[in-house]
């Protein structure tokens, strides 16, 4: 199943007790539909989901459903390194109403491949929405292999992946195996245009709060035929793909949103905000890409 061609994995704005701030989180998810975005990854890794409590997440799914209601996909980012407290968030989502849920592979455990797929079997099978797979072995230690993507692939609403191995021979290897109508979604921003041209269907993006309309150029040249004006973009959108990670994430991508006239505040620790100059290198950043 597809959910779009371009996700965000939308940052949680904060207020400046590092509360958050859900009137802002709705005009954010608002800005984004507005802006190239078919669909919005709430709550994932990008939203800080770790320093984030389970009653928070949940008042998040509701208010950014709300605001953007029948306009965009609205996926619950509910994984954790927990099979028993995914399953419990993912069945408390199911009842607010979002339209699919996204689940990490767990982080810090460094389960088995047999692990995994118990672990997301587990998960799919708790509600009927359909399941997004999260693969990123950067921050899990782990790496989901295709083999096992492919067993998962036979549980009937588990219908995506967001891969973020930035192996490209993983992707081919998954492409080349899975159904056809399972959809991959590349985890990278700078890896959007090399997936697509291997049968990705889209992208799960942190630069999209920004560069998301030049971004819908790139994917929508792509799938028209224009590659030429597709590699154009990606080539002007690579310094900011690449920028936007000068520290961890989503520390650069929530100072840049003041550009978007959005206030997304602060992070919460071990987070920190970006330093000086962090900020000069961002702001410059900014402005050689929109010019």
């Amino acid at each position: 199943m597809s959910f779009g061609r371009i996700l965000t994995a939308m940052v949680t704005p904060m207020n400046e007790g590092l509360e958050i701030d859900y009137k802002e989180a709705g005009r954010l998810a608002l800005h984004l539909v507005e802006h190239g975005n078919d669909g919005i990854v709430v709550a994932g890794t990008t939203g800080e989901s770790p320093t984030i409590s389970s009653e928070e997440k949940l008042e998040l799914f509701k208010v950014v459903k709300e605001a953007v209601g029948s306009r965009a996909f609205v996926i619950a980012g509910i994984g954790s390194n927990t099979t028993e407290g995914s399953i419990a968030l993912a069945k408390k989502a199911a009842g607010i109403g979002v339209d699919a849920l996204m689940a990490v592979v767990p982080y810090y455990n460094k389960p088995s491949q047999e692990g995994l797929y118990q672990h997301f079997r587990n998960i799919a099978e708790a509600t009927s929405l359909p399941l997004m797979l999260y693969n990123i072995p950067g921050r899990c230690s782990v790496n989901m292999l295709p083999e096992t993507v492919l067993r998962l692939s036979e549980i009937p609403n588990i219908t995506a992946l967001k891969e973020s191995s930035g192996m490209m021979d993983q992707v081919s290897e998954l492409k080349r195996i899975l159904p056809e109508n399972f959809a991959i979604y590349s985890g990278d921003d700078s890896l959007t245009l090399p997936m697509l041209s291997l049968g990705a269907t889209g992208i799960v993006s942190v630069a999209g709060h920004v560069v998301g309309d030049e971004m819908r150029n790139m994917v929508d040249s792509w799938f028209a035929g224009d590659t030429q004006t597709a590699l154009k973009w990606h080539l002007k959108l690579t310094p900011l793909f690449k920028g936007i990670f000068v520290t961890a994430n989503p520390v650069p991508i929530k100072y840049l949103l003041k550009y978007q006239g959005i206030n997304a505040g602060g992070v919460r620790l071990p987070l920190v905000d970006a330093v000086e100059t962090e900020k000069i290198f961002l702001d410059d950043l900014y402005h050689r890409i929109k010019g």
